[in-house]
């Protein structure tokens, strides 16, 4: 297929034509050409106003419940969501049933990526069956394809059985990602602890229970000298910590939802499920410190957090509800809504190039002869998810039927353009 992208501003700092707005032929799935102007006859061509081009954008947090709970979510769905929010790679929870805690669970997902338009990257658990009791087989997974190791929605608990993780991945330079939560602070809370709380009669969740993993597991990578992406951070606290940490010269990094840059737990007055998350949405002050920690580039990833939930597990009372909403779609759209004065080169860092470093994938670059994985954007029109476009199995989203400026109009992958 020759696919020929006109006048399309490259954001890609290890690219000779970064910066620039170019004419960009491709052909047989590799970068051909760059030109100020480029003819040709027979190629598709893509053009539109503002348009953006940056690699293609990794998500590095996503639970496509395949295998076992497909009726959330299968891969080849999350799939479509994530080509809808402009992702090229996705990242997927080991949270299955069967766990991904084995080489044969593991191949389920590469062979299923192998047939997909997008590459989808599965995360092995750290512990067998994600009970937080014994190692899991991860130099096996990685050796598989297993990109990180992570035991998703149910963080290590035990300091010893991390310790023993980080120290187990040193072996093949693997990266462990951690989500900040002590489940015996605050296990029965289901909103943010404090004023919100209180005014709604809602059990809460305090802030502690994050700050104290977080302390704990920068303590346990300085011992190890390991690599560890803590993803989901809600505080402001952690966002100090975890600088602090960076400065020291720990191998560590961090993502951020666009929920948690979009709403706070005033946003719960009325009671939408949709908005029951876990780590939940904290207060107005967290979330503006999440902001500027964005925008200081404190931040490194941007991590969608797509969590389906059926029908039946949201449209009940806020105390049965499940955790979780779906982000790929809404990811870059949410990011870009909030946070205008995000340059480009800023967006590319959160949503791509960033993860591509922390994660060691492939490196690529828009240049001529690079293989073509691309995403195309702009950050002037207009994104709207609504049921019918959604493309996930599950509809779970708060921003269902708002207007976001920013939108994912296409990638490439794989030789193929799919324009949304």
């Amino acid at each position: 297929m020759q696919i020929l992208i006109r006048q399309a501003t490259i954001s890609d700092e290890n690219s000779p034509f970064n910066g620039l707005v170019k004419d960009i032929l491709i052909e047989n799935g590799l970068i051909s050409q760059i030109a100020d102007s480029i003819k040709h006859s027979t190629a598709t061509v893509f053009e539109v106003a503002d348009l953006q081009v940056s690699l293609g954008w990794v998500d590095s947090f996503a639970n496509f419940c395949d295998p076992g709970i497909e009726y959330k979510e299968t891969i080849e769905t999350g799939a479509a969501a994530a080509i809808a929010g402009g992702f090229t790679q996705v990242f997927t929870l080991p949270n299955t049933d069967p766990v991904v805690d084995n080489k044969s669970q593991v191949s389920y997902t590469v062979q299923k990526s192998s047939t997909l338009p997008i590459q989808v990257h599965p995360i092995g658990a750290i512990t067998k069956k994600i009970e937080g009791k014994d190692l899991a087989e991860m130099y096996d997974m990685r050796e598989n394809g297993a990109i990180a190791f992570s035991d998703g929605l149910a963080p290590v608990q035990t300091s010893g059985l991390f310790l023993k993780a980080l120290l187990y991945v040193k072996a093949f330079d693997g990266i462990l990602i951690q989500v900040p939560i002590d489940k015996s602070i605050g296990s029965g809370g289901l909103i943010n602890e404090g004023i919100v709380s209180t005014q709604m009669g809602l059990p809460g969740i305090p802030a502690l229970a994050e700050i104290t993993i977080i302390k704990r597991d920068i303590d346990l990578a300085r011992y190890t000298h390991s690599k560890l992406h803590i993803t989901g951070i809600s505080t402001a606290e952690s966002v100090g910590l975890i600088a602090n940490a960076k400065k020291e010269g720990l191998a560590i990094s961090c993502s951020v939802t666009p929920y948690h840059l979009f709403f706070c737990d005033e946003d719960l007055v009325e009671y939408d499920t949709n908005l029951k998350l876990n780590p939940p949405l904290r207060t107005r002050k967290d979330m503006l410190a999440l902001q500027q920690a964005v925008k200081d580039g404190l931040v490194d990833c941007i991590a969608s957090h797509h969590f389906p939930q059926n029908w039946d597990n949201k449209v009940c009372e806020f105390e049965y509800a499940k955790s979780g909403m779906i982000g790929l779609q809404t990811s870059f759209a949410v990011v870009n809504n909030q946070l205008p004065e995000l340059s480009n080169a800023q967006i590319v860092a959160l949503f791509t190039s960033n993860a591509r470093k922390i994660f060691n994938l492939a490196p690529n670059s828009i240049n001529i002869g690079s293989t073509a994985e691309l995403t195309l954007f702009s950050r002037k029109e207009i994104t709207n998810l609504s049921l019918a476009s959604n493309k996930s199995k599950s509809a779970n989203s708060a921003f269902l039927n708002t207007p976001l400026t920013g939108k994912a109009l296409a990638i490439i992958s794989k030789g193929q353009l799919i324009i949304n």
